[in-house]
């Protein structure tokens, strides 16, 4: 290559090599920035690597310089800060729905985004293997497509598949139709929320989801997942699963109160009830994973009203105790 053309790339190879190499407690020196680029076949002296230095502090690179026998210069800042960086891959490696490969990629990016120190240190404590991952590796288009399609305003196909107990994909039977109106995550798994002509308003596993398609055809008008409407519908579901929409009141034992809070929100009202307990009423999707979440906190939990949802989850736990 001649000289020429590697000149044109000098100011990004010492961009990208302070992005990779330099700390604040290990700053580039402009010697070993020559070096570099006399790796490149760049020929440079150090008058050349100031002034390229001031260019991209002039372009808006924060680099800061340290005078000295020790000094020379490093990114100060960057487009995330390293606990942004860790939160993201602490997300990326809790999350199920994210097969292992794709989570270790995702990290991969993650960390090219600080210092190479930095990137070592993050990786040491990164654990994805052993952990409970989704198995669909195209989970990561299915959230590519479905965006578009609700940016779009229109109609998806695709084909929905269940696990056999040799962990083969068994397909079921029809090809689905539905309006896509938003992602939730929930119980570590991402759900779409749609309205479909077989199932009306109702979510599906995002990764055992596949093939899929936007159609032409706009999505069918859906009050109950428009707007805020979406949020209310998401927050009243336990896990995803379906059921009718009820105003349940409860009582709970006075050390749920952040457990009531996590899971419905600061803007619940809590009465207090006697010394110990308190009550809240909440509008919830009634279902076996809403009543086992109840049953789970034992005698510190209640369903006070209505009296056919209390009668649900005796019948629940006369069906569970029936087999042992």
């Amino acid at each position: 290559m001649p000289k020429s053309d590697n000149q044109k790339l000098k100011i990004l190879y010492i961009l990208d090599y302070l992005q990779k190499n330099s700390h604040e407690a290990c700053p580039v020196r402009a010697s070993e920035l020559i070096s570099m680029l006399d790796s490149h076949r760049i020929k440079c002296d150090r008058k050349t690597v100031y002034s390229d230095i001031a260019a991209l502090q002039d372009y808006g690179v924060d680099i800061i310089s340290i005078p000295g026998k020790n000094g020379g210069y490093y990114v100060a800042s960057r487009n995330f800060e390293l606990p942004e960086l860790k939160l993201l891959i602490d997300a990326v490696q809790s999350s199920r729905y994210l097969t292992e490969k794709k989570s270790r990629e995702l990290i991969e990016k993650l960390c090219a985004q600080c210092n190479e120190q930095d990137a070592k240190l993050m990786k040491r404590t990164v654990l994805v293997s052993g952990r409970v991952k989704s198995m669909n590796e195209t989970i990561y288009y299915n959230v590519d497509a479905i965006q578009e399609a609700i940016t779009h305003n229109k109609q998806i196909t695709f084909r929905y598949f269940d696990w056999d107990l040799g962990q083969k994909r068994r397909y079921r039977e029809k090809e689905y139709i539905a309006s896509p109106y938003g992602l939730c995550q929930d119980n570590e798994n991402c759900y779409l929320l749609a309205l479909s002509e077989r199932h009306g308003v109702t979510s599906y596993r995002v990764d055992r989801m596949c093939d899929i398609g936007l159609l032409d055809t706009d999505r069918v008008p859906c009050p109950e997942l428009t707007g805020k409407a979406l949020h209310d519908h998401a927050n009243r579901l336990f896990q995803m699963y379906s059921g009718d929409a009820v105003d349940v009141k409860l009582r709970f034992h006075r050390s749920l109160i952040n457990v009531v809070i996590d899971r419905f929100g600061a803007d619940t009202m809590l009465i207090p009830d006697g010394d110990e307990h308190f009550n809240f009423t909440v509008k919830v999707a009634v279902s076996p994973m809403f009543l086992s979440w109840v049953i789970g906190f034992g005698n510190k939990a209640k369903i006070l009203y209505p009296q056919c949802v209390a009668d649900q989850c005796c019948t629940l736990c006369q069906e569970a105790m029936s087999q042992y």
